[in-house]
């Protein structure tokens, strides 16, 4: 099958992506109460890579050795991010992390730059800096008590950055459905060792797991929803927009992470995040 999709269309399905990662924060902080960090990315790589196996199993069939190559980079880059973002998450705040982690907006440029020697439109440079101030402004983040968990948090996004870049790289001009589905089952056969080797380090000689609702649920949402779902969604559209817009679309996430823990659980939006929001959604 192969067609032919809009940048508006493309760039409407990674703007629903975004809506949905931005409900993670929240599944993860209650994920993280029972589970320990790389156990928990352990588990929701595995749900995922379990999913591609059973649906997409006639399509992971005689996977060229590019294709090997590049779904590794990129699962490389995914295990990396998720790594520390969600082990970054388990020492800092909800808003400390959610800022840091929008920094993948105006570190995006520089990847795409370095990595396709290509120029970024001027006003992709406008948007960058706009959203980068509404990001700040709504998150408020406490940089004057910068922890562990903010450093690993920063280095994530140097993984995400470069991960859109090279997903850009590795599907523009292809509109296959086999190769979707490989690079996906590949990404996560290869998020896996990191924090299998994580778990083993860290985690196994102060090893906790209280298996209850509440992590059953976070993981199924992370898993199913959020890795798998999201995964096929990412790998089929962001080719037709670019980078850079498809960074300035996912720096939307605290605003969607904001919103949702309002509307679940209590949380009030403060004047001064609502001018943040409307300055990044202006960006």
């Amino acid at each position: 099958m192969n067609q032919k999709v809009s940048h508006w269309k493309a760039e409407f399905m990674l703007f629903l992506m975004t809506l949905v990662w931005g409900a993670t924060f929240s599944f993860t902080k209650i994920g993280l109460e029972n589970c320990p960090p790389f156990l928990y990315v352990i588990f929701r790589f595995l749900i995922a890579l379990f999913l591609v196996s059973v649906f997409f199993k006639k399509y992971l069939k005689n996977i060229d050795r590019k294709v090997w190559k590049e779904g590794a980079i990129l699962g490389l880059l995914f295990g990396g991010g998720f790594v520390l973002q969600t082990v970054g998450l388990g020492i800092t705040e909800i808003t400390n992390s959610a800022f840091i982690t929008g920094l993948t907006v105006v570190l995006t440029p520089f990847a795409f730059k370095l990595i396709s020697k290509n120029k970024v439109m001027f006003w992709s440079k406008i948007g960058v800096i706009i959203a980068f101030i509404g990001l700040y402004i709504f998150t408020n983040p406490d940089i004057n008590n910068i922890n562990l968990g903010d450093v690993l948090t920063l280095i994530s996004t140097t993984f995400w950055a470069l991960y859109i870049t090279f997903m850009d790289s590795f599907t523009k001009g292809s509109t296959g459905v086999n190769k979707t589905y490989q690079l996906v089952a590949i990404q996560f056969l290869f998020a896996l060792p990191l924090p299998i080797l994580g778990f083993l380090y860290f985690d196994l000689p102060n090893f906790y797991l209280n298996w209850n609702w509440d992590l059953t649920t976070s993981l199924a949402f992370n898993g199913i929803l959020a890795s798998f779902v999201l995964t096929i969604i990412h790998t089929t559209y962001q080719r037709y927009t670019t980078p850079v817009k498809a960074a300035l679309i996912f720096s939307l996430e605290p605003i969607f992470a904001a919103i949702i823990a309002t509307l679940f659980m209590s949380e009030i939006l403060s004047n001064i995040q609502l001018i943040g929001a409307s300055i990044l959604m202006f960006g």
